[in-house]
């Protein structure tokens, strides 16, 4: 196993951000868009303070070492000061989508064993529901103003808290930080577990991968709940002594307007903002932003790839992670060739290979699942909370299995091949769903689309395309212009017969995950419900 980050094991998020603060209190941490005017600038040694504060607080609410607690929030300051102040205390969070019903978060805060909800005034109902039916919450609190006087407020409270270090003992690498409740694609997510020591690695995997150092400013649109933007975004930041300027929530048509007003040099994207992007209207001055690395996951075509080089200017790094690798373990490569039709090479302090359902290795050009070597606790999940089962199942050994299938080319780049669970079976032939969508998403009339495999009681499974059409760029998708047949014939001209679609459906958006995966479980269940699982249904 390649060596792991030098710091990461040895350090925690609040001794971090001590050092940072100590070395330049005051150079600029985060820079808070609000999107509606107003902007809030906060330097390293005043974040420390606020920190400080905060940890005070969730003493005084009855936090304690491993203890948790619900970050039912958007984008905004304080999140990142209950992230560290927790931290401080040894506490854990638990960021849960801004979306969630009140049955999933339900299941979230009674999983988790959360005793505190902190939201926003417009979540306040959603809070209270819950609590109401979890009676392990003691508190729901109010951040960011807006709440009724009677009701407890994150502002006014911490206002009075102390700028000095809380008297409870510092945490060690290996305590939790956090708890990061995957999306994924069954009706109960799984907790994934991050200490400090995973955050601290995956920062420094980031912030070496493109180079960071305190000059640069990341651009943070996706939300602070999920891994991404806290794992590349803000702790690559930390670790440099870098900026963050973290965006209220992701506009595709101020993207761009707020890099160049923020003066970012780094961001992080998937591939379905990138095609909102490129949705927009063109403007020439976009291409005059300061951007030299965007990191992306998820595919996206060759066209794409060319048009945004020719509108932005701002060059794409593919890289591929997950929740539970920390870091992205394969990455393009900063120096070098990059080809981002792939998912790149392995990053240092990852091992990865592609290996079959028994887990030998598989030869060169093939297809298989891609597994990573690493140290749970470090740069691996320790594991999933209250889940010892699924924690076996997914660690085997030292290596992460993690679900997905790829193949390497001659060079040694992984290309991503499909989920290894959405492999659709038809006529005792795999046909991976991504291959069959790169190729509609090719047709000039497609925004975006998803395939998936539906039973089929001669040939196992049929496939079916659920395809999101455009009439043209920047417009409102419909599905006038764009006909079954037409893509059918399309799929035909262009892939075995085996792999063409039988059905195609159209809808105005596909379901997705907060950072844009789509949930095919969705997908599948609504073709279920609608045709009774017989496909002369369609």
């Amino acid at each position: 196993m390649a060596d792991q980050p030098a710091a990461a094991g040895a350090r925690t998020l609040p001794a971090l951000l001590q050092a940072q603060a100590r070395a330049n209190p005051g150079r600029p941490f985060v820079v808070f868009d609000d999107l509606h005017g107003q902007i809030t600038t906060c330097t390293y040694g005043e974040f420390d303070r606020e920190v400080y504060r905060t940890a005070h607080l969730l003493e005084r609410l009855g936090v304690r070492r491993g203890g948790k607690v619900i970050l039912l929030l958007p984008n905004c300051p304080e999140f990142l000061a209950l992230w560290f102040g927790a931290a401080m205390l040894g506490a854990v969070i638990v960021p849960v989508n801004t979306a969630s019903s009140v049955s999933e978060l339900e299941y979230l805060v009674t999983h988790s064993e959360s005793r505190l909800i902190f939201t926003q005034a417009d979540r306040l109902d959603l809070a209270h529901q819950v609590r109401s039916r979890c009676r392990r919450v003691d508190e729901v609190v109010v951040c960011g103003g807006g709440a009724p006087s009677a009701l407890v407020d994150f502002g006014r409270l911490v206002a009075h808290c102390p700028a000095t270090p809380p008297a409870s003992p510092s945490p060690s690498p290996t305590d939790e930080a956090a708890i990061l409740y995957t999306s994924g694609t069954t009706a109960r997510p799984k907790g994934v577990l991050v200490t400090h020591a995973n955050y601290l690695c995956a920062g420094e995997t980031v912030a070496r991968a493109v180079r960071l150092t305190p000059d640069d400013r990341q651009l943070c649109v996706l939300p602070l709940f999920h891994g991404n933007a806290q794992y590349y975004s803000t702790m690559s930041a930390l670790v440099a002594g870098a900026s963050v300027a973290l965006m209220a929530r992701f506009s595709a048509s101020r993207y761009f307007d707020q890099a160049i007003a923020h003066r970012c040099t780094v961001a992080s994207l998937f591939a379905a903002p990138i095609r909102m992007l490129l949705a927009q209207p063109r403007r020439p001055e976009h291409a005059r932003n300061d951007l030299r690395a965007v990191i992306f996951a998820q595919s996206v075509t060759p066209a794409q790839l060319v048009e945004w080089e020719e509108r932005f200017r701002a060059p794409l790094m593919q890289l591929w992670g997950m929740t539970e690798t920390m870091g992205p373990p394969i990455i393009n490569p900063f120096e070098g060739e990059r080809r981002n039709m792939s998912m790149g090479l392995p990053a240092p302090g990852y091992t990865s290979r592609l290996v079959d359902e028994s887990g030998r290795p598989v030869v060169r050009g093939e297809i298989g699942q891609i597994v990573v070597r690493g140290e749970p606790g470090l740069s691996l999940m320790k594991g999933y909370y209250r889940n010892p089962d699924a924690t076996a199942e997914t660690i085997r050994d030292g290596w992460l299995w993690s679900g997905d299938n790829a193949r390497q080319d001659e060079d040694g780049y992984f290309h991503f091949v499909d989920r290894a669970k959405d492999m659709i079976k038809r006529s005792g032939e795999n046909v991976a769903a991504s291959e069959v969508e790169a190729v509609i998403r090719e047709h000039p009339g497609v925004y975006d689309c998803a395939v998936i495999g539906v039973p089929d009681a001669m040939r196992d499974e049929a496939i079916l395309a659920v395809v999101v059409p455009r009439d043209g760029e920047g417009e409102e998708p419909s599905a006038a212009s764009l006909t079954e047949d037409e893509l059918i014939g399309w799929c035909r001209e262009r892939l075995a017969d085996f792999r063409v679609p039988q059905f195609v459906r159209f809808r105005a958006e596909l379901p997705r995950t907060s950072v844009g995966k789509i949930r095919k479980h969705i997908l599948r269940a609504e073709i279920q419900s609608d045709t009774g699982g017989s496909m002369s249904g369609l």
